[in-house]
């Protein structure tokens, strides 16, 4: 693209100086709405979905015809532009029909996994207050109880009868754009709740404007998706990155394969046999699939890029020499899409590092200090995201909508080049304070599970009254290690020592089998065990 803002001016350093990140266009197309009719017209016949292992496509025409249908029954049977309508529905094309057709509608869907349970539903209804949840028939027990916990009236019926019957009545293109107002690029499209790593998950307000800046980076400027791409996701589709690749796909004409999970001893072989171009993923994906066992045919395959959010940095190189293919690093939030990427051109002299790129056109970053002073390169400090398309707000608190172009600030420590690049430090949160040094968990756990007897890891503080905080490791080892957990534990800290700095060795080692996750596969670590029991950890300390 011409005319955007160079990468190295996305930095800005001056946190009063004005905006100067490009505008996403909306002429022609300003809602998720105007994006399924212009699909439709462009690309009538192609598949745009493809749904793993069932089977079922749906082109672009089908998608705008269904969608209209199903518009019109919510409309008839009094969902209006304004209200909020939770989805729970599994990885089908039951989830992004309602979901597409709520958009259409006005209407705001607050997505909920299906993997949720009675309390854990119980939290969404309290906050978000949906009119009515569209729940699949595996789940309806589940938001019955959820339902009684919460105190909550919401009105809850089974997603795929109630689809069924919308398609089966005389619904028409016509009658659900009589219906309902048209939306515009700030109608409200999703109350999307995080993932909640370190806390309860919080209702972040998604505007329509906010899909089509994600549709317009991702085809614009990288990773340029088109209508020869073909793409995939595994995470459930009620996770925002299914949601974008279903929205990306509309605007490109490409098609969309889902998975019905995150398979990783079959991941590529569907990659294989659907043609897959291009996906994205994050967490613990990466480390699940390197451990799969090497295949003649890793490397019989279309993918022309991945990309990926915090690439384990000791598995970089690997997994590119394994599968033949990019890696890129890719940043974004919930709360603000799509953010930073890595530059093709730019990847090769990054691969293992920590740095994750430079802002997207149509944003702008500074890199923050504690005292409110823009960071020398060099300098840690916090990652502020601002430009076109970022959320509303959270629920209840949607004060953006009055100041679009305010500062977000993200939470992350980042350090910049001065050339516009940033490099990934940890999160503010992840950042232990132990006798008055930083020790950044990410760091710590790039380093624990670079060992060859880990599989994950995941670092935290704990309270010490000597020290203010001490650094807590929990690992989960490869099978088949012999050593106990004594052993390994003293020959983790010895791996430590070679590369860290003394402050940053954990002091307390716990293993585990299994960690607690996140729908994103990140390790959700307010539900690992409780550090405050320091009898189930084996303490560094004492043993020397």
């Amino acid at each position: 693209m011409t005319g955007l803002p160079a990468p190295g001016v996305r930095v800005v350093t001056d946190l009063a100086q004005p905006p100067r990140f490009a505008r996403v266009p909306l002429e022609g197309v300003d809602s998720i709405a105007a994006l399924i009719e212009r699909a439709a017209e462009r690309w009538p016949d192609r598949v745009a979905w493809r749904f793993d292992p069932c089977g079922q496509a749906l082109t672009f025409a089908e998608i705008e015809r269904r969608t209209a249908r199903i518009a019109a029954a919510l409309g008839a049977d009094g969902v209006a532009a304004g209200d909020r309508v939770a989805l729970m529905a599994p990885n089908s094309p039951a989830f992004p029909l309602s979901w597409l057709a709520l958009s259409r509608l006005g209407a705001a869907t607050v997505p909920v996994n299906v993997r949720y349970r009675r309390r854990d539903l119980a939290h969404v209804l309290r906050e978000a207050d949906p009119a009515l949840l569209l729940a699949a028939p595996e789940a309806l027990e589940t938001a019955r109880a959820a339902a009684k916990l919460a105190g909550s009236a919401v009105r809850i019926v089974d997603v795929d009868t109630y689809l069924a019957a919308a398609e089966s009545r005389a619904g028409s293109r016509a009658a659900a754009r009589d219906t309902a107002p048209r939306p515009g690029p700030d109608t409200i499209a999703n109350i999307q709740f995080t993932s909640g790593t370190t806390g309860a998950p919080k209702g972040c307000v998604l505007s329509h404007r906010y899909w089509l800046a994600f549709a317009w980076t991702l085809t614009q400027e990288a990773p340029q998706i088109a209508a020869d791409d073909v793409l995939f996701t595994a995470q459930p589709m009620s996770y925002i990155d299914p949601q974008w690749n279903v929205i990306v796909a509309l605007a490109a004409g490409a098609e969309l394969v889902v998975a019905d999970g995150f398979h990783p001893s079959t991941f590529w072989d569907r990659v294989r046999r659907y043609g897959v171009t291009y996906f994205y993923c994050l967490g613990l994906m990466p480390a699940l699939l390197h451990r799969m066992p090497p295949s003649p045919r890793d490397r019989e395959h279309r993918v022309r890029l991945i990309q990926a959010s915090a690439i384990p940095a000791a598995l970089h190189r690997t997994l590119e020499e394994r599968w033949g293919v990019p890696w890129l690093e890719a940043f974004g939030m919930t709360e603000t899409g799509s953010d930073l990427f890595m530059q093709e051109t730019e990847a090769a002299r990054f691969v293992g590092s920590s740095w994750i790129g430079v802002p997207r056109a149509h944003r702008e970053a500074a890199v923050v200090t504690r005292t409110g002073s823009v960071a020398a390169p060099g300098e840690p400090g916090e990652l502020w995201i601002r430009g076109d398309g970022l959320f509303l707000g959270y629920l209840g608190q949607e004060d953006r909508a009055a100041e679009p172009d305010a500062w977000f600030r993200t939470g992350d420590i980042v350090q910049h080049d001065g050339a516009g690049r940033i490099a990934y430090v940890g999160r503010t949160k992840d950042m232990i304070r132990r006798a008055g040094e930083n020790v950044s968990a990410a760091e710590v756990e790039s380093v624990v599970t670079a060992h060859p007897a880990v599989q994950v890891s995941a670092v935290i503080a704990v309270p010490d009254e000597l020290r203010g905080e001490e650094v807590a490791c929990f690992v989960l080892r490869e099978p088949g290690d012999p050593r106990d957990d004594a052993t390994l534990f003293s020959d983790l800290a010895e791996f430590c020592a070679a590369e860290l700095a003394s402050f940053k060795i954990p002091r307390y080692w716990r293993s585990v089998t299994k960690f607690p996750r996140t729908v994103s596969e990140r390790v959700a670590k307010h539900r690992l065990p409780d550090p405050l029991d320091r009898s189930s950890f084996w303490d560094l300390r004492s043993e020397r």
